[in-house]
């Protein structure tokens, strides 16, 4: 596991193990087996969402051999002397393959020379050519080059999928985790199965135990513990200002990154709403937190308080907007803590 990083390890090898991306993997598929395949495609999506994964697979479902795979960083090599290079390579024929394939990687890094010069590629490609374009910002791709490219945007995708995939891959290296665990590990993972994946190992790098606590996960990631967070609830349940001043000072002290704060935060309220106003969500609930966090959320909406509401979850929403400027980091927590007792 040290040697080797989890993503890497767990890189899907077949498009069965692909994860949360079935919209892509459905079409790729039928294309292949159907002999209809693109000579260019765009793949676009945030960090970590499996766009080269998949490329890698395409290429090993074609059986394009290594000496016929080119994976170019266009960040490092977005000159125009670079894809005309490029292009020069692609008119040879493959080496033992039906296809030769260039992934290239944060293509909207290219020059405006360099996407001009590609451009005349992508035109009259040579038919034993593939493209795999990958990109974290479409926006910076020019039109001319999206508009002679298959394109599939790639999801984000959600704590739960992330979670469960933290939870296989710690079993299949000898490790349990709490449920409520693996979820603060999703959040942490922001929606990156590469980042997820990153947090988890550097979990299971620290002990050499099996079984992990979620109060050593929290420490090993900084996370706030559980006590910060119902605390603050309680403070705002129960209009008490002073207490919840006292809980965001404390964040300051700890080192805690508000911006993840407020996310267990608001993924706590959202919960409680939940049960206030839904309760048959319950059993939904019950699968992300721990039966401790399920009790006190029940208690915290019995008496339904008159801050524990989707106002709140608003103010808190906007609040979440404005920490990465503030001056000081607590600072618009601070203000929301007095904003929504004063509202009510």
């Amino acid at each position: 596991m040290k040697e080797t990083s989890l993503y890497r390890k767990y890189r899907p090898e077949t498009f069965g193990d692909v994860v949360g991306q079935d919209h892509i993997v459905r079409v790729l598929e039928a294309s292949i087996k159907d002999d209809k395949i693109a000579h260019a495609y765009l793949f676009s999506g945030s960090r970590g969402t499996g766009k080269t994964s998949i490329a890698r697979l395409m290429a090993s479902t074609l059986k394009i051999s290594e000496k016929d795979l080119y994976e170019i960083d266009a960040a490092s090599n977005n000159k125009v002397e670079d894809v005309r290079e490029l292009r020069e390579g692609v008119n040879t024929l493959p080496f033992d393959s039906a296809y030769k394939m260039y992934i290239l990687d944060e293509v909207h890094m290219l020059s405006k020379g360099a996407f001009n010069a590609l451009l005349k590629t992508l035109e009259e490609p040579p038919a034993h050519v593939i493209f795999i374009l990958a990109t974290t910002e479409l926006d910076k791709v020019p039109d001319t080059i999206v508009s002679r490219c298959q394109t599939f945007a790639f999801k984000k995708p959600n704590e739960s999928v992330l979670a469960e995939v933290a939870k296989r891959v710690a079993k299949s290296e000898g490790y349990t985790i709490p449920e409520e665990s693996l979820e603060l590990i999703a959040i942490l993972g922001e929606g990156s199965f590469r980042d997820t994946l990153g947090i988890l190992q550097k979990i299971l790098s620290s002990f050499s135990h099996s079984d992990i606590t979620a109060l050593e996960v929290e420490e090993i990631t900084g996370a706030p513990g559980s006590e910060l967070v119902n605390g603050f609830l309680t403070a705002l349940a129960e209009e008490n200002i002073p207490r919840g001043l006292e809980i965001l000072s404390s964040l300051n002290e700890k080192n805690i990154d508000p911006k993840l704060y407020l996310t267990l935060v608001l993924m706590k309220l959202r919960f409680a709403l939940m049960l206030r106003y839904a309760p048959t969500t319950k059993v939904q609930i019950k699968e992300h937190i721990s039966e401790v966090d399920l009790a006190f959320l029940e208690d915290l909406v019995v008496k339904k308080p008159a801050t524990i509401t989707s106002r709140t979850l608003e103010i808190l929403l906007e609040t979440y907007q404005k920490i990465r400027s503030a001056v000081i980091p607590s600072l618009p927590l601070e203000i929301a803590l007095l904003d929504i007792v004063k509202e009510k």
